[in-house]
């Protein structure tokens, strides 16, 4: 069915209420396969931090009516400043007197300077206070996408198939391979989702150097993907090799049916002591 023009729109733009549900079933999937993992309480913490991003972009996104309030006000005695010089300007003679007209406009010119300084660090502290609002946002995820990493740095695919011995500080390896796939693979979607996450913050807020530092948390998370997805590969080539030496091994431990002609086999009787 072709989608409506309304419908389309949906597309263009991240929905926070379906990145946070879709981390929610991700962290149910979790804690069926792996109830007792750590990995579990990250992904609770992964949506908890997608619930609280909600909140956050959505306030970094509405103006600060404070700030803004100031910004008018002072706009405003701009412009009774402007007014009052120009009804004090008088034409009579002291108009044409080139002190008094110089001594008039430069007092009017020094107060417009300053209100219209104070104008601009207004709207710049606005900026300024949003942007710091999204980069300790931004900093909690980048921790977390570490976090995620140290959780799959001990899983090591060749372990799996029991090649070389455990020493005594070695971690304890308990899952299959099937297993061992499924945990590598929920690490990949939370990091993932995590990027997903940070990129809530800058929807509505294309600031430069919040857009930038989303940008870097999305890389991070790429990059250790990437990691995660080398060890899947690792991990699929040797359960490969292991189903072909086995399929290998029965096909040679198999018993020959017929001889080289296609004859049956006869298996000779055992010859009896008394003959007919």
């Amino acid at each position: 069915m072709k989608d409506t023009p309304s419908n389309s729109r949906d597309y263009r733009n991240l929905q926070p209420s379906q990145i946070v549900d879709t981390i929610d079933v991700l962290a149910r999937r979790i804690k069926e396969r792996f109830p007792q993992s750590g990995l579990f309480r990250v992904a609770v913490e992964l949506h908890t931090l997608a619930q609280e991003a909600v909140v956050r972009a959505e306030k970094i996104r509405r103006p600060n009516i404070l700030l803004r309030g100031f910004v008018l006000l002072l706009i405003g005695l701009v412009v009774a400043l402007v007014a009052m010089t120009a009804r004090s300007i008088r034409l009579n003679n002291e108009v044409f007197q080139l002190e008094h007209f110089v001594q008039t406009i430069d007092s009017s010119i020094s107060s417009v300077v300053f209100l219209g300084a104070a104008i601009v660090f207004l709207f710049s502290l606005e900026l300024k206070l949003k942007r710091k609002r999204a980069l300790e946002a931004v900093r909690e995820l980048r921790s977390l996408a570490h976090i995620i990493d140290m959780h799959q740095l001990t899983k090591d695919p060749e372990r799996v198939t029991g090649r070389g011995a455990a020493t005594a500080s070695s971690p304890k390896r308990t899952m299959t391979a099937f297993e061992l796939g499924r945990y590598l693979d929920y690490c990949s979607e939370l990091l993932s989702l995590l990027s997903k996450t940070g990129a809530l913050y800058v929807q509505e807020f294309p600031d430069p150097v919040a857009i930038e530092a989303v940008d870097q948390v999305s890389n991070l998370a790429t990059d250790l993907s990437r990691n995660i997805w080398q060890k899947i590969m690792i991990l699929e080539a040797t359960a490969r090799n292991t189903q072909a030496a086995a399929e290998k091994a029965a096909t040679t431990d198999k018993p020959a049916a017929t001889t080289n002609t296609g004859s049956t086999i006869v298996p000779s009787q055992p010859t009896s002591a008394v003959t007919s």
